[in-house]
């Protein structure tokens, strides 16, 4: 029997197919209300992706690094490349390090940019949560995915510090010896945490491998899986503004996904990797061949951790030296307060404050525009006091290699840090929040009098000053559009604790401000532009 040709046309196949799809899952429209969503236009707004692509950049050299990676403890003697260790015992992580970074082509490049990337990583994603902080975008209906982020932050130290460990060189285990005191300060179950991590005495010999599944797959799939939340929430929510015109606290003003923030996103992705590829042709960075294998009976000179896990290692070096027994048990304050305490207290006030600032202010709107940081000076200002605390600490656990390089007591260096690390913070908090009020002051001032011109005028009298134009629409429709909530009253007579609490902070927070010059008709219009959405579609 012939066969009978029949001409196809493929594209109408196509469409029929996707017709079909569309019915039982609207694949189409899904797609296109996905790529019309409009992005926030702003630089800031970028740190969160600066994150997510250097990433997208460890997992592509981490999968690289894991094709060669041995994280087995088994003793060996080395009879490799690099001469200088040629003959000294050492585990089969330290060797299949060495391997990467002398044997495997492109292994160095790969774990020099693994390493740089995981820097940036945490790095832009700290930054990405001040810039959520000082603009209140944490408010509602955005707190999950202010408790999301800090999540996905916790995890990236953890991974930061995992990946840090496993070449098992004296350095990382230098860190991993801190590591097991810190577990082995806490109270009562300490030495059973240590027991169980390292199933036996430090060192023992499983924790490098256990390390190895921590790093390469837990960890790695709790982020993506975060990852996937926060951008949902991100999609879902849609994002905050600054105040111009044409924005209100109900729309979301931005550049479609499709093409313009595609375009804008993707060659941001293009520059982190290749500035990410030419920091690890060309800055070194853990330099393990001159660190040597790990012995518990040593300890490399001028040891430094990674940046995110240095105010650790300042504030364990700033605390003074108290140990309490009692019953028999020793409680090493010097270790448990500053290595367990200070970071359980510091992340749980991070993952509460949205709910604190929200009772402060007893405000349960939604708010879609960012904060001008000088409008919230308290707020800032304890932004500011967080982040010396930080750099406070951060250059304490230096304080050794500080003392050498510039010919001065360790000791002396030490008070003075413990100085720093008390009285910095306070310092910064009052000196912050003075800069916003002048801020606003300054505000006020180019409403009243306009702009610089940057001429010279004589008056009258013969006078000379510099003249003023008028402040141009825009930027008057960016000062004077801020949401900022007036201190609660005082309580009239009885009233609970929490209602007087409530009050004192409401105070505190909100009594000092600049108001600026408006007349009704502009106070009634900002009103109705801050004004919170009336539904979730709004």
């Amino acid at each position: 029997m012939p066969f009978r040709r029949r001409r196809v046309d493929l594209g109408a196949a196509a469409e029929t197919g996707f017709t079909a799809l569309d019915r039982r899952l609207p694949v189409a429209e899904a797609a296109r209300a996905l790529l019309r969503k409009a992005f926030p236009d702003h630089w800031s707004y970028l740190l969160g992706e600066l994150a997510l692509y250097s990433f997208v950049v460890l997992l592509l050299t981490g999968t690289y690094l894991t094709l060669f990676f041995d994280p087995g403890m088994t003793r060996t003697v080395y009879d490799g490349t690099y001469a200088p260790l040629r003959g000294l015992p050492m585990s089969q992580a330290y060797l299949s390090t060495l391997g990467l970074s002398f044997d495997v082509r492109g292994g160095l490049l790969m774990r020099q940019v693994h390493h740089w990337a995981a820097l940036v990583f945490v790095a832009a994603a700290a930054v990405h949560m001040m810039r959520v902080f000082l603009t209140g975008a944490f408010r509602r209906p955005r707190e999950a995915n202010w408790l999301v982020g800090l999540t996905l932050f916790l995890l990236a130290l953890f991974e930061g510090f995992c990946g840090y460990s496993l070449p098992d060189d004296l350095l990382s285990g230098t860190g991993l010896r801190t590591a097991n005191t810190i577990v082995m300060s806490i109270p009562v179950v300490g030495t059973y945490l240590s027991s169980f991590v390292w199933r036996g005495p430090y060192p023992g010999h499983v924790l490098i491998p256990r390390l190895y599944i921590v790093h390469v797959l837990f960890v790695p799939g709790l982020l993506i899986a975060l990852l996937g939340v926060h951008l949902l929430l991100v999609v879902y929510l849609k994002h905050t503004h600054w105040a111009e015109r044409g924005r209100t606290n109900r729309n979301a003003v931005g550049v479609p996904m499709f093409p313009q923030f595609t375009a804008k996103s993707g060659g941001l992705f293009l520059m982190i990797f290749g500035a990410l590829a030419a920091l690890g042709a060309l800055a070194q960075i853990n330099p393990v061949w001159d660190y040597g294998p790990y012995r518990p009976d040593q300890v490399a000179t001028g040891a430094q951790p990674d940046w995110y896990v240095g105010f650790l290692e300042g504030a364990l070096r700033v605390m003074p030296p108290w140990e309490t027994v009692l019953w028999g048990h020793t409680f090493m304050w010097n270790v448990l307060i500053p290595a367990v305490v200070l970071p359980g207290v510091l992340f749980t006030g991070l993952y509460l404050y949205p709910f604190l600032e929200r009772w402060v202010t007893a405000d349960r709107a939604e708010h879609h525009f960012s904060d001008r940081p000088r409008n919230r000076p308290t707020r800032t200002a304890l932004g500011a006091a967080g982040i010396v605390f930080y750099a406070v600490l951060l250059a304490a656990g230096g304080n050794d290699i500080a003392a050498y390089s510039f010919r001065v007591s360790v000791n002396a260096l030490t008070w003075i840090y413990r100085a720093g690390v008390v009285l910095g913070p306070v310092l910064a908090f009052l000196v912050t929040k003075r800069v916003c009020l002048a801020l606003q002051a300054h505000d006020r001032l180019v409403l009243t009098e306009g702009e610089e011109s940057g001429e010279v005028e004589q008056d009258p009298a013969g006078g000379m000053g510099e003249g003023h134009v008028p402040v141009s629409a825009r930027e008057g429709y960016r000062v004077l559009v801020r949401d900022v909530p007036l201190p609660l009253p005082a309580p009239d007579g009885p009233a609970s604790w929490r209602r007087r609490l409530r009050a004192v902070l409401s105070r505190w927070y909100y009594r000092d401000r600049v108001e600026l010059p408006v007349t009704p008709e502009q106070r009634r219009q900002i009103e109705e532009r801050t004004a919170a959405p009336d539904g979730p579609g709004e």
